[in-house]
């Protein structure tokens, strides 16, 4: 640019920098934390420390009970068996099972809990901090956990708050001031952002009474109403809900069938792969894209559950097991299908509600990003070897756009297991430039050891 040019146009220069930073403030890009791929909600009225041990003992016995080898679960859920693909998939969600079967984990004071007297949700709060408190000495814990407390609702507001309030104040005072790793408050039913900021003032309020340092305590927003997508005046209320959050906020997480009810659609309709749904998942993207809140997806209502039981010493008779197997199989498909629908969409966590669906839920990710892993890696090694100029390879064009998509894939991919990152080296990236976990940074670092070769 000549001098002549730059001095003409130095105020529209000065607000385009202003603009500029303003935009990267708002949207630094997405979070390098690491993503749980399921939140489980359970009632605080049966939440122990060990609660997600025993979930995971649940689980990996019913995996085995239902799908005893890789042939059995390529069957129930369609999964290519050529490579030895079914088998990589059977073997790593059973190693996860082992491993890690919860990652998230949501005391639920909310929905899955329902009204109580007072002093009994009282006694509830106290207790399950204690218990979380205990799960943190002895290391029993998810990686990460939160509580859902009720609605802000004028109604709600005292008992909500006052929930809150002890569960908080009681962990504090059971572990000497220190919070769990990755803890979380879930506000369900938004409708207007003044309800995120009360919350906000009370985590305030405790941070400070409890001598925690300021901004410690996260919050994650519920989308269950129309009101939370868009306000009175018709603009997107996302933003505007995430503002008044502070920068606390880490997540928004869509409830299916709170926000189907709210649109009048009837219980037999409501569904995770209903329109109504893809609309929210799209508008939640659309608003959040960039900002580095994680987004996640609803739960499948229908319980992996056999309808018969054994009694006793007495065995279940062939036709009970079997009819077990096909209930059982029946509701995994489906569980599979919805969290490939999430998948397909961006949505790389959703909600589980009972044991026997974490298995499905493991298989469905861990198929999801190795059947595509080949195929990507091929793409990328291939582009980043041309130097990022746009590339054809087999009938797939690639330019400078798709290369943080595919970097996003191992990157994904490595978050939740799926892929190692010795895999994903096969790209042709090193580790450094792998956990940069930005495609720019990797190009400008190719480039300027190139010219330092040169």
């Amino acid at each position: 640019m000549t001098a002549k040019l730059s001095s003409r146009i130095s105020a529209a220069r000065a607000a385009l920098t202003k603009s500029n930073q303003a935009y990267t403030r708002a949207y630094p890009g997405e979070s390098p934390r690491r993503q749980p791929v399921h939140t489980v909600y359970g009632g605080a009225q049966l939440f122990k420390a060990e609660t997600a041990r025993k979930m995971g003992q649940v689980a990996l016995a019913t995996f085995r009970e239902y799908a005893p080898d890789a042939k059995t679960l390529a069957g129930c859920l369609e999964l290519p068996q050529r490579g030895g693909f079914a088998k990589r998939v059977y073997e790593s969600v059973v190693a996860k099972l082992e491993r890690e079967a919860v990652e998230d984990f949501r005391i639920d004071f909310e929905d899955g809990y329902g009204n109580r007297p007072d002093a009994e949700e009282d006694g509830h709060a106290v207790g399950t901090a204690e218990q979380v408190a205990r799960g943190m000495a002895e290391g029993s814990l998810p990686p990460f956990i939160g509580i859902r407390i009720k609605s802000l609702s004028d109604e709600l507001f005292e008992r909500s708050a006052r929930t809150l309030e002890l569960f908080v104040t009681t962990l504090l005072e059971r572990t000497s001031g220190k919070l769990p790793e990755n803890f979380v408050v879930t506000l369900p039913k938004i409708t207007t952002p003044e309800q995120v900021t009360a919350l906000v003032r009370m985590l305030e309020v405790l941070e400070q009474d409890g001598k925690l340092p300021a901004g410690a305590l996260k919050l994650e927003l519920m989308v269950e109403t129309p009101q939370s997508l868009f306000d009175a005046q018709g603009r997107l209320a996302l933003p505007t809900l995430v503002a008044a959050a502070e920068g606390r906020c880490v997540g928004a997480h869509l409830g299916v069938y709170d926000y189907t009810a709210s649109l009048n659609i009837t219980a037999a309709n409501q569904s995770m792969t209903h329109a109504a749904c893809d609309f929210a998942r799209h508008v939640m993207q659309v608003s959040l894209a960039g900002t580095g809140v994680a987004l996640s997806d609803g739960a499948t209502n229908v319980m992996p559950v056999g309808p018969h039981k054994k009694e006793g010493t007495r065995a279940l008779t062939a036709a009970k097991k079997k009819e077990n197997r096909e209930v059982v199989h029946r509701a995994w498909r489906l569980a599979y299908e919805h969290t490939r629908h999430s998948l397909e969409l961006g949505y790389y966590q959703g909600w589980d509600l009972h044991p026997a669906q974490l298995p499905v839920r493991y298989a469905a990710v861990y198929a999801f990003f190795l059947e595509g892993m080949d195929a990507a890696s091929r793409r990328l090694k291939s582009f980043m070897e041309k130097a990022a100029q746009a590339t054809l390879l087999g009938d797939v064009f690639d330019d400078a756009a798709t290369g943080q998509g595919l970097l996003n894939s191992f990157l994904r991919g490595i978050a939740c297991g799926a892929i190692t990152e010795e895999e994903a080296q096969a790209t042709g990236l090193s580790l450094e430039e792998l956990r940069s976990r930005s495609f720019l940074k990797i190009l400008e670092g190719r480039r300027k050891a190139a010219g330092t070769a040169g």
